[in-house]
């Protein structure tokens, strides 16, 4: 669609939502950005007293730095000013320091007359406001404040003197991109620049599955080897690797392939698997004289958590594709765990060296018991074989004993719903309780997007859903504020669209065709690293399935109502 038709696509809407300003401020002030989705964002701007003049005006230069800039427009975003507050340099940053890093939803102006003016996008997108991953806060960063001014606004200096005048912009946008009709987005505050949407609506939510799924089939390399992650205020490649988190990205592709079914995903997961058993799972041969194998990262280690979500990613894939192709592998992986566990205590050790299976750290963090439990039942799922079963009996023992529900581990909590599956024992029941029941404050206030949370919302609501069909264990839900609870997940589930890279927050980035449809960590300098894409997919992948059986069992419902009778009229 050309530049001109999502002009006037957005117009009307633009017209119908903005409001003056009321003095002294500029009536009214218009941006308008523009992106080939392959560049970071153009940005133009005016105010003026008349809507109509001031709409033609800032059209006319968004035409014009087009033609200069040889873009075929296909985003094009509108942004106007909707409440003003003056500050001076050195207020502001005080004021930042109020402020998690990256987390100020503001824009900012120069001067009275908002001549020179930067939306919060091009703030953020250029990590103006950014200070590094050591200070917590955010923080005027001049360096990169004076680099995008002076492109701005054609080399003009920036004078950050601590009594110079500054303005923080409250705005309200619509954004327009040509294939649908454009949608009105967020005002200033923590869903910001993001379309207004349904977060209950199961199309809205698989739309994010499917986006989330293609980007990371995106990021599988021939070999298999994933992209690890990128940088995408500048477009730089985070330059490590893990080989834990390529098993449980992969892992979360399968999920999102349960649900999409889409064939190039599956083909970018049959090349990470292939990467996986033939380069990252290596052999050993334990005290014992069995073979085992093992995930091997950097450093030649042998993480718990690793063989893990090895299990997982294996598990699915034999589930999903009824194969027995890695049959052999999984019960190796398995053995490798059992190697890790004390047979008396239940208790795992974290970390081994290979090939030598030393222990290098007996505890490094809680999750790798977490996803031992869980892998081991996926697995025991699969086979039925019973010494997967009880090697997580034996570490719940363990779990309990050390209130490792105090964690409100995601992991723990997949676990305790898939072995009290198997084993409705009150005990287990009561342990995936209280692992959610004091930790929903949280789950409800927390500022970042918290990825997992969500996980550890849809697995405990799983275990809740059969609680509520148990006559035996029901009375354990007296432990839970249900209404709550009920609450809290939903929130999570629409507080988590706010960390999706929507068209209209990726244009204001380097490269924004790399990040479309992935996930970000916004105090993280908005990180995409393919473990954080992976935790928003399964998270959504589970809210999805759950807002699927509410519409089922709505419609259910409704059709074992009894039709009324209609009287005759006569």
């Amino acid at each position: 669609m050309a530049l001109s038709d999502l002009l006037a696509q957005t117009r009307p809407l633009v017209k119908q939502h903005i409001a003056a300003v009321p003095e002294p401020w500029p009536r009214y002030t218009l941006f308008l950005s523009f992106s080939d989705g392959r560049r970071r964002a153009s940005v133009v701007h005016a105010s003026g007293e008349d809507i109509d003049r001031l709409w033609t005006m800032v059209a006319a230069r968004c035409r014009r730095l087009a033609v200069r800039r040889g873009l075929e427009v296909r985003w094009l975003r509108a942004d106007w000013v909707t409440a003003v507050r003056p500050l001076t340099w050195d207020a502001l940053r005080d004021t930042l320091k109020g402020f998690k890093r990256n987390y100020f939803r503001f824009g900012l102006a120069l001067d009275p007359h908002f001549d020179r003016a930067f939306l919060e996008g091009e703030l953020n997108g250029n990590a103006m406001l950014y200070g590094g991953s050591g200070v917590n806060h955010a923080v005027v960063n001049e360096k990169n404040f004076r680099l995008y001014a002076c492109q701005r606004f054609a080399g003009q200096e920036v004078d950050f003197s601590a009594e110079g005048q500054v303005f923080a912009l409250e705005t309200q946008g619509v954004f327009c991109a040509g294939d649908t009709a454009p949608v009105l987005l967020h005002p200033t505050g923590r869903k910001a620049g993001r379309r207004i949407l349904k977060a209950r609506d199961p199309k809205v939510v698989r739309g994010m599955v499917e986006r989330g799924g293609h980007y990371l089939a995106t990021q599988v390399q021939e070999s298999g080897r994933f992209h690890y992650g990128w940088h995408p205020c500048f477009d730089r490649p985070i330059g490590t690797y893990n080989a834990l988190r390529h098993a449980s990205t992969v892992y979360s592709m399968l999920e999102a392939w349960e649900v999409t079914r889409d064939p190039v995903l599956l083909r970018a997961i049959e090349r990470a698997l292939d990467y996986l058993v033939t380069e990252l799972i290596k052999p050993a041969t334990l005290a014992d004289g069995e073979q085992a194998a093992f995930l091997v990262d950097r450093g030649d280690e042998i993480k718990l958590g690793g063989n893990a979500v090895c299990l997982l990613a294996l598990a699915k894939y034999s589930e999903l594709f009824d194969s027995n192709r890695y049959l052999a592998m999984l019960e190796a992986l398995a053995l490798g765990i059992g190697a890790m566990q004390d047979p008396d205590s239940g208790e795992f050790v974290h970390v081994l060296n290979y090939p030598d299976l030393t222990v290098k750290e007996a505890f490094r963090i809680i999750y790798y018991d977490g996803e031992a439990a869980f892998g081991l039942m996926r697995l025991y799922r699969l086979t039925k074989d019973e010494r997967w079963l009880a090697m997580v009996e034996k570490a719940f023992d363990s779990f309990i004993a050390r209130e490792h529900w105090r964690a409100h581990d995601h992991w723990l909590s997949y676990c305790v719903n898939e072995l009290t599956t198997y084993r409705p024992e009150e005990r287990y029941f009561r342990f995936g309780i209280r692992n959610v029941a004091d930790h929903l404050d949280f789950v409800l206030k927390r500022i970042t997007t918290f990825p997992t949370l969500l996980e550890l919302m849809m697995a405990a609501q799983q275990m809740i859903e059969r609680l509520e069909r148990d006559p035996i264990h029901r009375h354990l839900l007296a432990e839970i504020d249900l209404e709550k609870f009920d609450k809290a997940l939903h929130f999570r589930a629409g507080y988590l669209m706010n960390g999706h890279f929507w068209p209209e927050y990726a244009m204001y980035f380097r490269n924004p065709q790399r990040i479309l449809g992935s996930f970000f960590i916004r105090h993280h300098a908005f990180r995409v690293r393919i473990d954080d894409v992976e935790h928003y997919l399964s998270g959504f992948v589970a809210y999805f399935n759950h807002l699927q059986r509410e519409v089922s069992n709505e419609q259910d419902e409704r059709s074992r109502r009894p039709v009324g009778r209609v009287g005759r009229v006569g």
